[in-house]
């Protein structure tokens, strides 16, 4: 499916691709990809009650030239994972589903009203090595939107070509090591100067495997 296609069309293909919004059995009992999809020492999935759970928006924004992935840049102020690219998204609070988690960090992180997004399903959940279980929700978000960062949380608000990061050529896999001195293997992508790695990366991925059928590799 060429991302540049009708809104309409783009739409009913990605979601007959996804589980739908409400299911979230395939949150709590689905497979799932996570920060130690690569290590070459395993990786254990840990039990669902075990996990802290959270949730994303893959915002898909229909231009010009094509859909585009609304992401951000973290304030390097924050705590943790300061100054990475991050899509917007957080931790899930009680009595929340995952929908509900996403729009409402959305507007929380970069202002972006609810009433903008138009769900269509959910992607793989990602596990992290922190502890968290990430629910990304994959929503169109249509024309007349204004956004404004949240100067606590974002640093900067941007947009990348779905077609670059559904593009198996474009992801390299890395490696650091971690305080503990374990190697941490991940994969990541630049695009205008963008580093986009770790568990936004890996969402994107498993994404990408949603929709076409296939591993990055």
């Amino acid at each position: 499916m060429n991302d540049a296609a009708p809104a309409h069309e783009l739409h009913d293909w990605i979601a007959q691709h996804l589980d739908p919004v409400g299911d979230h059995a395939a949150v709590e009992g689905g497979p799932r990809g996570g920060d130690g999809d690569l290590s070459p020492d395993g990786w254990t999935h840990l039990p669902v009650e075990e996990l802290t759970p959270a949730a994303v928006l893959i915002g898909l924004i229909q231009r010009d030239h094509g859909l585009s992935v609304l992401l951000t840049r973290r304030s390097d102020t924050l705590r943790n994972h300061t100054g990475q690219v991050a899509l917007p998204g957080g931790r899930q609070d009680p009595g929340e589903t995952p929908l509900q988690t996403a729009l409402r960090e959305a507007h929380e992180e970069v202002g972006l009203e609810p009433r903008f997004v138009a769900p269509v399903g959910l992607s793989t959940p990602y596990q992290t090595g922190s502890g968290y279980l990430i629910t990304p929700v994959v929503g169109f978000v249509r024309a007349g939107f204004t956004l404004m960062a949240n100067p606590g949380e974002v640093a900067e608000i941007f947009e990348t070509p779905f077609g670059w990061l559904m593009e198996p050529a474009n992801y390299e896999q890395h490696e650091r090591a971690l305080p503990s001195g374990e190697l941490r293997r991940f994969y990541a992508t630049t695009h205008e100067e963008k580093y986009i790695w770790g568990a936004t990366a890996g969402i994107l991925r498993a994404l990408h495997g949603r929709l076409y059928g296939a591993s990055l590799g």
